[in-house]
């Protein structure tokens, strides 16, 4: 009935064998009082390996969200366990950018380096190289304001980065972009990951995109939100959104969606 963070590994040491970069066990969450509880998750049981990127996927309402808070430590699950080993809590990107306006891109970024107790020098230097990574270089000093929805979001995905940590979780961080915007920002995810090695747990309702990002893609049922069914994905990267094998495998899982969907609303 917790989350765990053990210190089995030396932090960042995780590589591909070693344990995974986060374990959920069993896990079940309700909220509510006594004789009036609503069952959110009910025995969810995931792994996810070191430098793996693994997709969430169902339908609204269905309990990924809740999952990634418990994970991120958030909250703490009803029943079972998570254990996050290297001694790190994750990384957490949300579906808004959550960028504090009154400071500038770069000041944004440091904020996660502050709390990881970086001198100011050095603060400073690794901001910019951060920027540099997604994309924004020479954006250290502008404000938010003068930054667009897809520029805000590589501005929260750099101060995510920050904290150096080797889980990332990513809550629909793409969802409120128009359509060329989110492609390309799918991109160079893609991108930051095989350069990063970060392991990736992203939740999102878009099956495309689901299939489009992750080497893994898990379907949640509708709530109670279980664990369905999973897909390993061996399309080679890059891949794009209107390949065929991304549109036949994404055709496949909207089925197996729909059909959690109507057998939800039969009960």
């Amino acid at each position: 009935m917790s989350t765990a963070i053990t210190d089995d590994a030396p932090a960042g040491s995780a590589q591909a064998g070693d344990g995974p970069a986060a374990r959920i066990t069993h896990v079940s969450k309700t909220f509510g009082r006594p004789g009036a509880q609503l069952l959110v998750l009910d025995d969810v049981t995931v792994d996810v390996a070191p430098g793996e990127f693994v997709t969430l996927l169902g339908a609204s309402g269905c309990g990924k969200s809740t999952l990634l808070n418990l994970v991120a430590g958030l909250d703490a699950p009803t029943a079972g366990t998570i254990e996050i080993p290297g001694g790190q809590r994750p990384a957490l990107m949300f579906q808004e950018h959550a960028l504090f306006p009154w400071l500038t891109a770069g000041k944004n970024v440091e904020l996660a380096l502050k709390m990881r107790g970086l001198g100011k020098a050095e603060r400073r230097t690794e901001a910019e190289r951060l920027l540099e990574l997604v994309r924004l270089g020479g954006a250290y000093g502008k404000r938010v304001h003068e930054l667009s929805g897809g520029m805000r979001q590589r501005v929260a995905l750099a101060r995510s980065l920050a904290q150096d940590s080797k889980l990332l979780l990513m809550d629909e961080p793409f969802a409120a972009l128009d359509a060329i915007t989110r492609d390309v920002l799918h991109d160079e995810l893609t991108r930051i990951w095989a350069e990063t090695k970060v392991s990736v747990l992203f939740v999102t309702h878009n099956v495309r995109e689901a299939v489009k990002l992750a080497e893994r893609v898990i379907l949640m049922s509708s709530r109670p939100g279980r664990i369905a069914r999973e897909w390993t994905i061996d399309i080679p990267q890059p891949r794009r959104i209107e390949d065929t094998e991304v549109a036949n495998l994404s055709l496949e899982i909207t089925e197996e969606l729909r059909e959690e969907i109507r057998r939800h609303g039969k009960h």
